[in-house]
């Protein structure tokens, strides 16, 4: 069976409470050992920190764009404190989500803000970062070369071309590829995934949002990351056993999981 970990989702939304212990099963009977578990803001972190116990799933802890607010300075200092709380936790592994979203252009100035403190964060942790980037690569590719992280991140549900994924790559960053690229119409993301190198992408399905245009169901979940790998293998040319393969050591690797590789 391949080994899979879902590198990006929000299994602590309300939409699983009524049959997350159903899922944790389902998911591992298709060989998804884990899915991380990013952070949005102070009010959703603890209920993201019980669940991230109880199912023994890795986090991150972070302010998503969206939630960057005029309570901002309180929200970074209630971050810095729980991220003291937690430094030694193994299974806290990352900053974010945090980024940059142009469709929410209201907050701009404070979502640059957030996201300057919170690269700093991860530097000083020795984190990387999940990024959150919408129509703003060219403001995050600016933003990331003056802030070098030596663990980097992942361009969190990537849709950009392959030049914009070479920028990245170039800094260090891993592509998250989640269910747009089972889209029809994802016609530049195809290409790109096409000529991406194997070491250079992790695998995401942003649960329990975008979901694929195909899909029967109202909200996304781990269960479709078999067919974002049977697709990326189908446009790389290459077997759906290697493709999980790497995605799967990029992951560990990146987040420092603690995992045996095989």
């Amino acid at each position: 069976m391949m080994r899979i970990i879902d590198s990006h989702a929000h299994l602590d939304d309300p939409q699983f409470d009524h049959d997350r212990e159903y899922l944790f099963t389902e998911m591992a009977s298709m060989g998804i050992e884990m899915a991380i578990i990013p952070g949005i803001s102070p009010p959703f972190w603890p209920k993201q920190l019980e669940v991230a116990k109880q199912y023994a799933c890795p986090y991150a802890l972070g302010i998503h764009p969206w939630f960057c607010g005029n309570s901002l300075a309180t929200d970074v200092q209630q971050l810095n404190e729980l991220l003291a709380l937690k430094v030694n936790d193994p299974q806290l592994v990352a900053i974010g989500e945090c980024g940059l979203d142009k469709i929410k252009k209201a907050n701009w100035a404070q979502q640059e803000l957030a996201l300057e403190q919170q690269l700093i964060i991860a530097k000083q942790l020795n984190l990387p970062v999940i990024l959150h980037v919408v129509k703003a690569h060219n403001e995050i590719l600016t933003i990331l070369k003056r802030h070098a992280l030596p663990k980097a991140g992942v361009i969190h549900g990537f849709y950009g071309s392959i030049e914009v994924a070479n920028e990245y790559i170039k800094l260090g960053y891993k592509l998250g590829i989640g269910g747009l690229i089972l889209n029809s119409n994802a016609k530049k993301l195809k290409q790109c995934v096409s000529q991406l190198p194997l070491n250079s992408f992790i695998i995401e399905t942003d649960s329990p949002a975008m979901v694929p245009q195909n899909s029967a169901e109202s909200r996304n979940t781990p269960l479709i990351l078999q067919r974002i790998i049977s697709e990326i293998a189908n446009l790389q040319k290459k077997s759906s056993v290697l493709i999980s393969e790497h995605a799967f050591r990029n992951t560990v690797q990146l987040f420092d999981l603690k995992l045996i590789l095989i």
